[in-house]
């Protein structure tokens, strides 16, 4: 065949250069010419067979493509040349995808070379010296040589130097040099071959100093971690511009095992989360893309208390999160009390008590929250059960606290009077039974394992409102059919409960264990985690589940397939389970016990019915939706279609769990009732700061969605939604006061048990919005502007080349390298599923609309985000363009998100096979992330 000339990289030098005839085994040469025995693979006259089956047999794509199904004289004929050319580009050099039978071979001839050489780590930096490819991005055959010598050094399959050695220092001295310019992919083999954790630290800090004033904040607390640095370095300094990029997971690693390090991390963030305090003062880092929307007080005060019981430490380190912490479950309580009236006097108080303590700041805010509600008579009883002085209180609060205390009445009988309102416990209540020792568990045993029965679970613990992770759990509830069981945790799991524990561990392995009893619960695979973390016997309790129906699922399969659901837009209505009986079973659970304190013993009256009722309702949920499914929009098989025990496996022409909807999922109800139909790019809403998922799904289909900014007052939204006609979209507490300000059908409460691809749903029904798939990312997903740049191929090449080598081209060859290992293959451009290619409407981007070209940057300052564009994507056969969103500068590009958003939402969208009229679906742009 014909043979076309070899690389103009391989003629220009670079890493390409290494593979020229091998002189004798083990002899070295000038830096310039460095030879490595281990690359005799590639020469003309010693091809291993083995070698070439293993590159030219399928899977393997690389060499076939230059030299079709040709022979092993074939493959020596290209040694040198294409063949060799090919391998030194970097995806050769990248484990991923390399056959075994590949990396077998060039690991034994790299064993073979390194035992040829006298020195392998002279000759290594010698390597590294001579060459350039290692610096950019991306695998190179440096790296994969460093990383091989790195594996034969620790296996003693070659020599090494001895620790201390004067030959050693002076190879540390050269590898410290080459860290400067190192990609991480060499900088953990060169620490680990020279030793470098234990080298002359003066250089060493030197270098991170360098790094860390040139902006390169990730490169340099990634070496003082591995370098073990950690103690001679400035701990804020270090990890102040990494927390202001989002990169908490780096500041982690470099303060693990270091507690006075974390003490310090700890109260620099608590420190950021007191009130008032402005982020913008620590964010002074120009040279990088700060994240300051990623670092509010709610979103640093969780980091904080994770880090606090992950490495546990004392919660009086971080007084500003932990009071924080306090203020949103007094504002919960409240809320629970106030608003809900779902939490008895008697544990509200003792909640509300052990929270405020003597903390003057907590107190007033107390007595605001309490103020701010209607309900002068409910606020008093509070006031009552709190001690409150008369002095501080609103006037008519006062007024009803003096007529309480003269008349010495309550406010809990107008909620009492309300219990048949509730799901009531079918079972006579001497059918409830409390086990606290072996002999009642052995009196119970075989109702509880009679096999081929449905049983419920469910688990009770004490609510903790503080730090410390999430407490024990107190009572675990298992209902039969006319019967229920309550297992007190604490009793049963002790070490000083003598036969109890054993005897309590078997049976709920048993019990978990026996695939012919179905295993009912809402949530259960959580649940099962909490008996885990509660009792150590049990931890892989929901690794041993076999036949389980998890009601949750059930239940979020009912409200995907329903619209609106039951209590979609009540946010003070029933949630949870309490939802789901209620549209079952006709009345919710009533949950004024929930918030109990179930530590204690002797439980009350009103704790055992209630516990007995959260698990027995299960049952009777279970048998109605098998007795009606197609009510509920579920399969006929409930059992059969629902089993989520581990291990079992859909049969022929089974779908899998949760698959089994209704096929026919309904639709925006035809006639009267139905919302006018408003196309998706005309219809606009505003979220709140806790719907960021949601509002993400909805850009992604070219909704228009405002967000409101982390801790920005809920008002905002209301005065948004009327200057510029949107609809508001929250949950939780505001509902009720955005609703009064905006009028009906304004306002949207949104479930928040539903992912976000399902609030997306059901908020498109709800609206009835048109989407079609020329609307999917017609808008950015990240800053929900619709107007993009289009950018050809060669032109990204050059602006990505240019954000990596500021200083211009180097003429090393590189740069021809780069064009002739990117040469476009002539192959069609990749389609996502449907067979359509992503066109939006948008102009070309032109010289006159950038700014800069280092960095790139828009006329308007907006920088263009090249750094998330991977070099893999810039190589792909048949990709012509890029999409530049003008309003962040995030890059977009061809490939196959588009086939999966609209495979996700395929019930609503328009032009889908089944839910209005077939229609050519354009393929996606895929962004970085």
């Amino acid at each position: 065949m014909e043979t076309p000339p070899p690389p103009r990289a391989m003629l220009d030098g670079g890493p390409q250069a290494l593979w020229e005839p091998q002189p004798p085994a083990g002899a070295l040469q000038t830096p310039e010419r460095c030879v490595w025995p281990c690359l005799s693979i590639l020469e003309g006259d010693s091809c291993p067979q083995g070698l070439f089956e293993a590159i030219s047999g399928p899977p393997w794509a690389g060499p076939q493509q230059v030299l079709g199904q040709g022979s092993c004289s074939d493959l020596n004929h290209w040694s040198g040349q294409g063949v060799a050319g090919w391998l030194c580009t970097g995806p050769c050099w990248s484990r991923r995808g390399r056959p075994a039978a590949l990396e077998t071979v060039l690991r034994e001839e790299a064993q073979r070379g390194f035992a040829t050489l006298e020195d392998p780590l002279a000759a290594l930096l010698d390597m590294l010296d001579s060459s350039r490819g290692w610096r950019g991005k991306g695998p190179s055959l440096e790296a994969w040589v460093a990383c091989e010598l790195k594996r034969c050094l620790q296996a003693q399959l070659c020599p090494g130097p001895a620790r201390g050695s004067p030959g050693l220092k002076q190879l540390q001295a050269r590898a410290v040099k080459l860290l400067a310019e190192s990609p991480p992919g060499l900088v953990e083999p060169l620490v680990s071959i020279f030793q470098l954790q234990d080298a002359d630290r003066s250089p060493l800090l030197a270098h991170v100093h360098r790094l860390h004033q040139e902006g390169k904040f990730k490169e340099a607390i990634v070496l003082g971690t591995k370098l073990r640095l950690q103690a001679d370095l400035d701990v804020e300094k270090m990890c102040i511009p990494l927390l202001l990029q989002d990169k908490a997971d780096l500041v982690e690693r470099y303060v693990d095992g270091f507690p006075d390090l974390q003490r310090r991390l700890l109260a620099l963030m608590d420190s950021w989360c007191q009130p008032g305090f402005d982020i913008r003062v620590v964010a002074r880092y120009p040279q990088t893309t700060l994240r300051l929307e990623r670092l509010s007080p709610r979103a640093l005060g969780r980091q904080v208390l994770r880090l606090l019981e992950q490495h546990g430490l004392d919660p009086d380190l971080c007084p500003n999160v932990v009071t924080q912490q306090r203020l949103a479950a007094l504002r919960y309580l409240c809320y629970k009390r106030l608003v809900e009236r779902s939490v008895s006097r008697e544990s509200w108080a003792e909640h509300v008590q052990g929270l405020v303590g003597q903390d003057q700041w907590l107190q007033e805010q107390l007595l605001q929250l309490l103020a701010s509600h209607d309900d002068a008579a409910l606020v008093a009883q509070c006031a009552l059960d709190l001690l409150l002085p008369e002095e501080r209180l609103p006037a008519s609060v006062a007024a009803e606290l003096r007529q309480l205390r003269i008349q010495e009445r309550t406010a809990e009988a107008p909620l009492e009077d309300g219990k048949d309102d509730y799901y009531q416990l079918p079972i006579p209540r001497e059918h409830l039974h409390f086990l606290a020792s072996w002999e009642d568990l052995a009196r119970h045993q075989e109702e509880l394992l009679q096999p081929g029965q449905v049983v419920s679970m469910d688990l009770e613990w004490r609510p903790s409102f503080g730090a410390g992770g999430r407490p024990r759990a107190s009572l675990m509830q298992v209902a039969v059919e006319g019967r229920v069981f309550l297992l007190d945790l604490p009793r049963l799991s002790s070490a000083a409960g003598g036969q109890a524990p054993q005897a309590f561990f078997r049976l709920v392995s048993r019990l978990l264990a026996d695939p012919s009893i179905t295993k009912l619960g809402y949530g259960l695979a959580g649940d099962l985690r909490s008996l885990g973390a509660s009792c150590p016997a049990l931890a892989q309790a929901e690794k041993q589940l076999r036949g389980s129906v998890d009601l949750l699922q059930v239940h979020r399969q009912m409200r995907a397939a329903d619209r609106p659901a039951p209590g979609v837009d009540g946010a003070a209505g029933p949630r949870g389970l309490s939802l789901l009986v209620q549209q079952v079973l006709g009345k919710p659970l009533d949950k004024m016990q929930q918030l109990s304190n179930w530590d204690r013993r002797p439980l009350c009256e009103g704790q055992l019915v209630y516990a007995a009722a959260d698990a027995y309702c299960l049952l009777e949920v279970y048998w109605a939706l098998c007795r009606e499914p197609a009510r509920f929009h579920l399969s006929g098989d409930l059992a059969r279609s629902l089993r989520l025990g581990r291990g079992e496996r859909a049969g022929p022409g089974e779908l899998p769990p949760l698959q089994k909807a209704s096929t026919s999922p309904q639709q925006v109800p035809a006639g009267e009732d139905a919302a006018p139909e408003v196309p998706a790019r005309a219809f606009r809403v505003v979220c709140d700061s806790m719907l960021q998922g949601l509002a993400r799904r909805l850009r992604c289909l070219g909704i228009d969605v405002l967000v409101l900014a982390t801790g920005e007052d809920h008002r905002r939204a209301a005065e948004v939604a009327r200057q510029e006609g949107r609809v508001i979209l929250t949950s939780g507490l505001p509902y009720h006061k955005l609703r009064a300000q905006v009028g009906a059908g304004r306002c949207l409460s949104v479930d928040c048990s539903l992912k976000a691809r399902q609030q997306a749903t059901a908020v498109i029904r709800h609206f009835n919005v048109r989407v079609t798939h020329s609307d999917i990312f017609s808008r950015c997903q990240a800053c929900n502007c619709h107007q993009y740049l289009k950018v050809s191929k060669d032109v990204m090449k050059q602006l990505v080349w240019l954000s990596s080598h500021p200083e211009g081209p180097s003429g090393t060859g590189d740069e021809a390298a780069q064009t002739e290992d990117e040469r476009e293959t002539g192959s069609a451009p990749e389609e996502a599923p449907g067979g359509c290619t992503y066109e939006p409407s948008c102009r070309w981007l032109e010289e006159e609309d950038l700014q800069s070209r280092v960095p790139a940057t828009l006329g308007d300052g907006t920088r263009l985000q090249l750094s998330g564009v991977p070099a893999g994507v810039l190589r792909r056969p048949g990709l012509r363009h890029f999409y530049c969103c003008t309003g962040c500068g995030k890059v977009f590009w061809e490939g196959s998100h588009l086939g999966r958003v609209a495979e996700n939402f395929r019930e609503v969208l328009e032009g889908v096979p089944g839910s209005r009229e077939p229609s050519r679906a354009p393929s996606p742009a895929s962004s970085p992330s």
